[in-house]
């Protein structure tokens, strides 16, 4: 910080006035007098630094092993997982017949899968089906890649390749009667009878019309939907930041007792 001239010619004053008077001849300089222990004013001694013993290393307990598969996942559906797959999406159905769930998405670390935190869902108005078809009103169980993404919303900045289109725009009443608008402003394509590389809005069904399509991850409108999954905005948000194509993501989706098959 500087200081306005007046202020340093004051201060000059002041160290003059503060200086000693040498014509009374030189000053000599006080004795030093070395601090020893116990003098008052001397520091005291630093503490020495405590050093854990081994066994109180050896006391403390290991980090937990992640686990080698997907949790709560069972043979049928760990089998379908690709080899080369580093991060999956479980989402974990309450009943065969509820709408409502929960998601953990994993990644796979190289000594086990890590979780992230849980996050509520909401699925389809009757539940799941192993055989979804088109109407059924029912969310299919599977694995499933995610490789393509889209919104109404601009790209967050997601890894996937993202259609940014007013197409999405959607409006009208849900089941519950609550107001769709915003439902597809973050959408993450589930590659359930789709053609994998397009834009989720593509309406191809590589099996047939009759199995139903248009499966997503799409922004929750808060209540049950047609076969879709729905996580609130924010974390359909952190899922599009999170997936990464050079994981080869997964969805690994069903009811409870359907994935643990």
């Amino acid at each position: 910080m500087s200081l306005p001239r007046r202020a340093l010619a004051g201060l000059a004053l002041l160290l003059v006035s503060c200086a000693p008077n040498t014509a009374a001849g030189p000053v000599p300089p006080a004795a030093a007098v070395p601090d020893t222990p116990g003098t008052p004013g001397a520091p005291a001694p630093a503490a020495p630094t405590p050093h854990p013993t081994a066994a109180a290393v050896a006391a403390r307990p290991a980090p937990p092993e992640l686990p080698r598969q997907l949790p709560g996942v069972g043979p049928r559906l760990l089998a379908a997982v690709p080899a080369g797959t580093r991060q999956a999406l479980v989402v974990t159905g309450d009943g065969p017949d509820a709408s409502t769930g929960r998601a953990v998405l994993y990644r796979d670390d190289g000594t086990g899968w890590l979780a992230g935190p849980t996050w509520p869902t909401r699925n389809a108005l009757h539940g799941w089906t192993a055989d979804h078809h088109e109407g059924d009103l029912r969310s299919p169980i599977g694995v499933f890649n995610l490789g393509d993404a889209g919104g109404r919303l601009p790209d967050p900045g997601t890894r996937l390749p993202y259609d940014h289109t007013d197409d999405f725009s959607i409006s009208g009443t849900g089941f519950a009667g609550e107001p769709l608008a915003g439902a597809f402003d973050y959408v993450v394509a589930i590659d359930y009878n789709r053609v994998p590389g397009a834009s989720p809005l593509d309406r191809r069904r590589p099996r047939g019309g009759q199995y139903g399509g248009g499966i997503w991850l799409h922004v929750d409108h808060g209540g049950p939907t047609h076969g879709c999954v729905g996580l609130t905005p924010d974390r359909m948000r952190e899922l599009l930041l999170a997936l990464d194509p050079a994981l080869h993501p997964v969805v690994v989706m069903g009811d409870a007792p359907a994935l643990a098959r």
